[in-house]
């Protein structure tokens, strides 16, 4: 039964989806692993968790974890994989190597994580190694640039109440890179689109026309991106053992999504429309920040979102191990299927 935030007021639809298909694959997993848990401790089951900008990603998890915990007595860890970003230094140093790249001069993209910390910090809670250190990245930091918190600032899983579900959470986990003539072709299309089409000039993003990002960018910054995410296959995917997906009908309405949370945050902060530099600071980013903003993931977007709907274990034949929930432009569940 759907239930409203007591925060929000905003009606949960999803939670009640998610958490029956959460312990059917937990006890599935259970099953799989029987001989060997009846000698060692359970190693904890990974959930991947995409959903787009704005869509309530974040406040799905807080109540997945809490009705897990709370409701099932599953000790539930949340990471998401912002937290792994590759330092202040290493983005500086990243953008500098690759200056005519705009979708590497700013953290988001494919490329821009630390791999070799996620592969640590997951291998750490696969072996049961505990207490682990759970990275921290603070997005304010260097003006809103952002900077990964040191060590000593980081939260540790607890010894004495391992966690049982671990939920991984981020824009682009589950995203599977394309074969070079696929993503050829994607851009090619893109372009085509794009030269037939007016971009409308709505601050909002609302009219903003599909297929016209990647005809934005050279098909050279598109590859490498694209390369880069081929690495993130061994250290993220192969490790999940179940996936949801909080996909939209439109993916144009990540822009409208967005604007109404900043517009939100102005009202509960009172920061008014203020520049970046407040942004930084914890203002909220004005509607032309907002537009910028998304823009900058959409090429991402329009390039591996197919992949993740058609199933993420696709690849290796897995089926039944992904729910896919279709969200209408209010957020509202409209469908849902398991992939």
């Amino acid at each position: 039964m759907a239930t409203p935030n007591s925060q929000t007021g905003i009606i949960d639809d999803k939670t009640p989806l998610c958490v029956p298909f959460i312990l059917d694959r937990l006890a599935e997993f259970d099953r799989e692993h029987a001989n060997i848990t009846s000698f060692s401790p359970p190693r904890p089951f990974i959930l991947g968790l995409n959903g787009v900008q704005g869509v309530g990603k974040t406040t799905l998890v807080r109540s997945l974890a809490s009705t897990l915990q709370i409701q099932h007595n599953l000790p539930t860890l949340v990471a998401s994989i912002d937290d792994f970003y590759l330092t202040h230094a290493d983005q500086l140093r990243l953008a500098a190597q690759h200056p005519d790249n705009p979708l590497i001069q700013h953290r988001g993209e494919p490329g821009t994580h630390d791999l070799a910390l996620l592969d640590s910090f997951l291998t750490s809670l696969l072996k049961n190694h505990h207490p682990t250190p759970i990275p921290r990245y603070d997005k304010s930091a260097h003006a809103g640039q952002g900077d990964r918190l040191p060590p000593s600032e980081w939260p540790s899983t607890d010894p004495s109440r391992t966690p049982r579900v671990v939920i991984l959470e981020g824009w682009c986990v589950g995203f599977r890179a394309l074969g070079g003539d696929e993503l050829c072709a994607r851009w090619q299309v893109s372009r085509s689109r794009s030269s037939s089409t007016t971009l409308s000039s709505a601050t909002d993003g609302s009219n903003r026309s599909v297929g016209s990002h990647l005809a934005r960018h050279d098909l050279p910054h598109l590859r490498f991106i694209n390369d880069q995410l081929s690495h993130y296959e061994t250290v993220l995917n192969a490790r999940l053992d179940a996936f949801i997906h909080i996909d939209a009908q439109d993916l144009q309405w990540v822009y409208a999504w967005r604007a109404e949370q900043e517009a939100e945050l102005r009202r509960v902060t009172g920061s008014g429309k203020n520049s970046a530099a407040s942004t930084a600071s914890g203002g909220a980013m004005t509607e032309e920040q907002v537009a910028r903003f998304v823009d900058a993931y959409m090429p991402a977007y329009e390039l591996y979102v197919d992949g993740v709907r058609e199933g993420v274990f696709l690849s290796q034949g897995r089926r039944g191990k992904q729910l896919r929930i279709v969200v209408g432009r209010d957020r509202m569940v409209v469908e849902s299927v398991v992939v």
